[in-house]
């Protein structure tokens, strides 16, 4: 039996690992082949997607090592692709042919793949290969590190967030997205945004935390609704200028937020006058 699991955070789950175990148990003979889809942001300008890759291939490394010391043949590959699409790439391409599909969610309510029907969508490019949904709480597991949306544009450089984001990166596993609303949605390239944005995420991965991030549309709270509907955030860090200086603030986003997430939203304000470049 040739059984296709399609997940990324999900990857080291125990419902996954004893679904892919139960299969080897029915069938006797197991082949495994793992696909990590790589988060691919749809409404982003700029997406610095190396960190995303390599956090991928490492639950997918762990993962295979787990079958592997089951005796269960597997092999794995990270894509950047939507799932569905990796879906249909490898009941072309792969050999020998799929029997079987698991991919493996988020519960509802922190599934960007949910939210996108996509385990309906799989079930459609399968055909007649059956497909299984498993739900996988990594959080309730403990094996699953927490997500944190950072909101942040002409203040991501501020020492105020960068020391928060370092602190809640020494108080449990943790991943960070940092997203920079661009400044003038009338503009085709966001250079100053960028360049501030790769500074910040060369300093705090060079601190060893793991961190990757995106210019985004122009509103910050569309921006965040936006990478909520896209991965699972589970606390979200906003960072703006003092209640005289930021837009930001006067368009309520912080309260906003708050009510409209359902997730612990912390606010850093930046206390210089002149940002860093």
């Amino acid at each position: 039996m040739h059984l296709l699991v399609v997940a990324n955070e999900t990857v080291t789950g125990g419902r996954l690992i004893d679904a892919i175990e139960q299969r080897r148990a029915a069938a006797g003979e197991l082949r495994v082949t793992v696909v990590a889809p790589v988060n691919q942001p749809e409404r982003s300008y700029v997406v610095y997607q190396d960190t995303r890759r390599a956090s991928a291939g490492r639950r997918l490394e762990k993962t295979l090592n787990m079958l592997h010391g089951e005796g269960i043949a597997a092999h794995g590959l990270v894509v950047e692709a939507d799932p569905v699409t990796a879906v249909r790439d490898a009941l072309q391409q792969l050999e020998p042919p799929i029997d079987e599909i698991i991919i493996a969610t988020h519960p509802q309510q922190k599934s960007g793949w949910l939210r996108r029907n996509v385990v309906d969508r799989i079930r459609s490019a399968a055909g007649d290969v059956p497909v299984e949904h498993v739900v996988v709480d990594v959080r309730t597991e403990g094996e699953g590190e927490a997500n944190v949306l950072v909101i942040a544009n002409e203040t991501v450089l501020g020492e105020h967030l960068l020391r928060r984001i370092r602190e809640r990166g020494a108080e449990s596993r943790v991943s960070f997205l940092i997203v920079s609303p661009q400044s003038d949605p009338t503009e085709g390239s966001h250079p100053e945004a960028e360049r501030r944005l790769k500074r910040a995420l060369t300093e705090l991965r060079g601190a060893g935390i793991d961190a990757h991030g995106q210019v985004a549309h122009p509103d910050p709270f569309t921006a965040a609704m936006e990478a909520m509907r896209e991965e699972r955030v589970d606390e979200i860090i906003v960072s703006t200028f003092g209640p005289e200086r930021s837009g930001w603030l006067r368009r309520d986003l912080v309260e906003r937020l708050r009510r409209e997430t359902n997730v612990p939203v912390e606010h850093i304000v930046f206390d210089r006058e002149v940002v860093p470049t």
